[in-house]
């Protein structure tokens, strides 16, 4: 039976702690390393219905995107969300594995996918990694169609990729599209870096108000596509790796991605 020490030996293959950004905290957050692994949980979000989801399903080990831990805790209440979710996790005997700006930057990672996803080909990282990685690593993808396509066609591909909840947009929507620059999640700080590799629009999620501000002055097509809708679609890429290696090993694991939805939605 394989231990989580082991599945931490082949998330490093897959999503090295390396090109995880400095300011992150990725890897195992709760448990032991030595734990024996029979069935494991992938979801984005921490939340409370998903430690609950683990206890009542028997899982030893849950992977989230986002760290449950992420600024240093000076107390660990269980009267809070996180409190809360530390204290089942330890007395359910379930690990918490974290795996955020790792499983970001890589191939087949959040923007990758989401690249790919909408079809463009010549694709790069926006941001590429600092760590001496894979040249591939990095936040972020820029890429371009094959062929342009219009503003409309493309609002209408986001729509398939990732059903978001909503487009927001700042900027003037271009009469062609054909360069693309994405980046799943909280990115709008890299707008000015799409714009500047010469981005005809930059689809990411929670714009801050200056950000787009500066689009419309800059003539940069600015979306905003939600955080959720931008980095779901990927945990299902993220499981099929897994699988992948767990097979290769000959491990009767059963693994599955939790259903969550977005917590943000239209009034």
């Amino acid at each position: 039976m394989p231990t989580v020490q082991d599945f931490l030996t082949i998330l490093q293959q897959i999503v090295p702690a390396s090109v995880a950004e400095e300011w992150d905290n990725v890897g195992l957050l709760i448990g032991d390393p030595r734990q024996q692994v029979r069935r494991v949980l992938l979801a984005l979000d921490p939340t409370a219905a998903l430690i609950d989801q683990a206890a009542a399903g028997q899982f030893d080990l849950i992977i989230t995107h986002h760290p449950v831990i992420f600024r240093p805790l000076k107390a660990v209440r269980t009267d809070t969300p996180t409190g809360r979710f530390i204290a089942t996790a330890a007395q359910s005997r379930i690990s918490v594995i974290a795996c955020h700006t790792n499983l970001d930057s890589i191939q087949n990672g959040v923007s990758d996918h989401l690249a790919q996803s909408l079809g463009l080909a010549d694709v790069r990282p926006l941001a590429p990694s600092r760590s001496g990685c894979d040249p591939m690593c990095g936040l972020g993808r820029i890429g371009a169609f094959p062929e342009p396509v219009d503003a409309s066609t493309f609002l209408d591909r986001l729509r398939q990729v990732c059903a978001p909840p909503w487009i927001l947009e700042a900027g003037i929507r271009p009469k062609r599209v054909t360069t693309v620059a994405v980046c799943g999640g909280s990115c709008s700080d890299l707008a000015e870096m799409a714009h500047n590799q010469g981005a005809d629009v930059f689809v990411t999620a929670e714009v801050k108000h200056a950000v787009a501000r500066w689009a419309v002055d800059a003539g940069l097509w600015l979306l905003d596509a939600g955080h959720f809708a931008t980095e779901q679609p990927a945990m299902f890429v993220f499981c099929d790796m897994l699988r992948q290696h767990i097979a290769a090993h000959s491990w009767d694991i059963a693994i599955d991605v939790a259903a969550q939805q977005s917590p943000l939605n239209l009034a």
